[in-house]
């Protein structure tokens, strides 16, 4: 079926409303916008579904989330009646529609006879994956899409352990969408109906104390937030999302007096008025938290994202101004004063082990080596993260004190197995008092953790190539590297060229090949004469190419010079 086909098709049929309707008539005369629509289904991998919010095959609207949640419901009809009897928690976060949403994956699951736990407003992301682990769930489903524009939702699947879907059951279900109509295959009950007859279960505040009981167990040193208690300020923003209430509780229990939240911010809205995008990443987000911290005196400021996943810190550098902390630098001051203070308090234990992603900086590896704690390297995305954290401490093999990836995520404990702001925000709290009783700000304490473990930095490049050429573009562009991969880069030579799909290391300068003991992801990796790493990987959410460059050196200038000499090869990749 082309896609005219498939747009005619929606417009006859009977499961539209009138507005949908309306909205799809609407872009009768633009061929273009009709194909961009239609071309073909949202692809499910196993980040779920993510994209913009409007009628039509290729985005979010409840056709599709009903048409994604009938995929799922028939994977877990598939396990058995004992996995039925266990249900899915349903979360949603800020953005428009959500709540929409959220109901509609109640309303399919319980016309498949499956019963729901949904929460009764928003709530960050880690706290479904926490409500899967507590109530013995088969499986979640997350209404986000964590810190894109506006105009994006998302579908996010997590399995029995909390994590998001392994490989193999993203699979599946993307199967059964290719096999399903995406409106005839759908088995519905109304919402109501459902709630009704007793499939839906209503969460609250009491989930939210179980919830918070865990993330306050993470607190190390809360001696050390007492004596400072009086003076410490920290102004936080949770981006009009759902970081707003349990985020500043977390804080109010570890003993914080100063909470000054950006109140401009504290307003839930999907529209997110106040920022270009919502994300930490990006420091113009944060105009309104420096200006507070400026009014108050802060020194410390938090943002996490919409969907309270990730937290971005900002922090007064050397010359009294606001400096964004990378994912990469707070994943290392956390990582040190994690293992730092668990040692002081004799609760470090014996087989400590961290983890990261292939994309984040050595610098981890290093401070782990020197304080005798193992590292263990994963793909990106928590889900991986928590495939190791199963399988190490099931077999003994080490207890995981802290995993992260460069991209403002971190998880701590045992009650969640995702990404979680919540928890970061109380332990970077923590920590960033521990330095200023000491004296220093997280700027100073990042200087002395590079005098004491080297000099690292770190630089992603997003080589965006959006709308279907992009699509061809991305995939040629990985190809023709594996064709001819470079031996040299920059002018400087490959020592090993790394293909994470087929887990092949060569060996450029003598001819060798060997293996890796990871395999199965689209990502590429260059080992540079001079220490350097460069990878390579398309994002699996959004139309773009990522390029990380990991170095280090004797200096701050020498990692500067090789970052800056790399970052111009990467930019000539999307021309």
């Amino acid at each position: 079926m082309s896609y005219r086909d498939t747009y005619e098709r929606w417009l006859r049929s009977p499961a539209l409303s009138d507005e949908e309707r309306r909205e799809l008539e609407s872009i009768a005369g633009d061929e273009k916008e009709i194909e961009s629509r239609f071309f073909a289904p949202l692809e499910f991998g196993t980040a779920g579904l993510r994209g913009t919010m409007c009628v039509g095959l290729h985005q979010m609207n409840r056709h599709v989330i009903r048409h994604a949640t009938q995929a799922f419901a028939e994977v877990i009809l598939a396990e058995g009646p004992e996995a039925v009897k266990k249900g899915v928690a349903v979360c949603h976060d800020c953005r428009n529609h959500g709540r929409e949403y959220a109901e509609e994956v109640c309303a399919v699951m319980a016309g498949n006879g499956i019963p729901t736990r949904i929460f009764d407003s928003l709530r960050p992301t880690p706290e479904v994956s926490f409500a899967i682990r507590e109530y013995g769930c088969i499986a979640g489903v997350n209404v986000t899409a964590s810190h894109n524009p506006k105009e994006y939702n998302g579908y996010k699947v997590y399995w029995a352990d909390g994590a998001q879907l392994p490989p193999h059951h993203a699979d599946a279900i993307a199967k059964r969408m290719e096999q399903n109509d995406v409106f005839d295959s759908v088995k519905r009950m109304d919402y109501g109906e459902a709630v009704k007859q007793g499939f839906v279960t209503i969460m609250g505040e009491e989930t939210d104390e179980k919830f918070l009981a865990n993330v306050m167990a993470q607190a190390t040193d809360k001696a050390a937030v007492a004596k400072v208690a009086d003076n410490f300020k920290i102004i936080y923003t949770p981006f009009h999302g759902t970081g707003y209430k349990l985020i500043p509780e977390a804080l109010r229990r570890l003993g914080m007096k100063h909470i000054i939240c950006v109140p401009e911010q504290m307003v839930i809205d999907g529209n997110f008025p106040t920022v270009v995008s919502p994300n930490p990443e990006n420091p113009e987000g944060f105009a309104l938290a420096v200006e507070l911290a400026d009014k108050e005196g802060a020194d410390f400021i938090m943002g996490s994202d919409p969907d309270a996943d990730r937290v971005g810190l900002m922090v007064r550098g050397s010359d009294g101004k606001f400096i964004v902390l990378t994912g990469n630098q707070t994943g290392v001051l956390l990582l040190d004063y994690v293992i730092g203070a668990k040692k002081r308090m004799g609760t470090l234990p014996e087989n400590a082990v961290a983890l990261k992603t292939i994309v984040t900086t050595e610098m981890a590896r290093k401070v782990c080596e020197v304080n005798g704690i193992k590292m263990f390297d994963t793909f990106t995305g928590f889900k991986f993260m928590a495939e190791k954290k199963n399988a190490l401490e099931q077999s003994g093999e080490g207890k995981v004190i802290f995993s992260y990836e460069e991209s403002y995520g971190y998880m701590m404990g045992d009650y969640v197995r995702d990404k979680d702001a919540v928890t970061a925000c109380t332990v970077a709290a923590e920590m960033a008092a521990w330095y200023y009783d000491r004296g220093m700000t997280l700027y100073d304490a990042l200087q002395e953790l590079y005098a004491k473990y080297g000099e690292y930095q770190e630089k992603t490049l997003n080589l965006v190539m959006p709308g279907l050429d992009g699509l061809k573009k991305m995939a040629d562009l990985m190809a023709s590297l594996r064709t001819q991969p470079p031996v040299e880069i920059a002018g400087v030579a490959v020592r090993e060229q790394k293909d994470y799909k087929d887990g092949s290391v060569h060996c450029v300068a003598c001819g060798t090949d060997s293996r890796m003991e990871l395999s199965g992801s689209n990502v590429l990796r260059y080992e540079m004469a001079d220490g350097t790493s460069i990878l390579v990987r398309p994002s699996g959410t959004e139309p773009k190419v990522k390029v990380y460059i990991l170095a280090n050196g004797a200096t701050k200038a020498e990692c500067a010079e090789k970052v800056a000499k790399y970052a111009a090869w990467a930019e000539e990749l999307k021309k």
